[in-house]
């Protein structure tokens, strides 16, 4: 019965989320941007709102995205953030995080300016800034995707 309810109340979130009066692209546009934003630590929602202003995507589905990937979800990806923004950067992934780690442990906001920026935190933005571009775009593409075989009133 519980199983029964609970698909029951997806089929109908699922449904009401997809019947928003907009063009598919621009659902999934929103979508991709809050995931994008979402991912970001410290940007979220609110970022995911302001970016779909800018780029004239859907907000709700922007503000869907950005709940769907704050903050849980960046604590999650916190190392492949720091291997990729390290791959990216050309440094090693195992000494930025030994630093990053010692940056939390003893954090203090004096101790923030004693660290490099160039050394700890711009491979862990710049990983963090690639994971969201790559997952918002397959997230735009995903949504779409459904969109499109699941709901092809909507417009395209």
């Amino acid at each position: 019965m519980l199983k029964s309810l609970f698909i029951k109340a997806k089929d109908f979130l699922f449904a009401r989320f997809f019947k928003i009066n907009d063009s598919a692209q621009k659902i999934a546009l929103g979508v991709g941007l809050g995931v994008f934003a979402g991912l970001l630590p410290g940007a979220g929602p609110a970022a995911a709102l302001c970016l779909a202003f800018i780029f004239r995507a859907n907000r709700a589905a922007a503000l869907f995205g950005g709940l769907l990937t704050n903050t849980w979800l960046s604590v999650i990806t916190f190392i492949l953030a720091i291997k990729l923004g390290s791959a990216i950067l050309n440094k090693n992934w195992q000494v930025v995080q030994q630093q990053a780690q010692q940056m939390f442990k003893s954090f203090s906001w004096a101790g923030l300016f004693k660290i490099s920026f160039l050394e700890v935190l711009f491979p862990v933005i710049t990983g963090y800034f690639a994971l969201g571009l790559i997952f918002g775009i397959l997230s735009y593409f995903i949504v779409l995707l459904v969109i499109k075989n699941k709901f092809p009133k909507i417009q395209a």
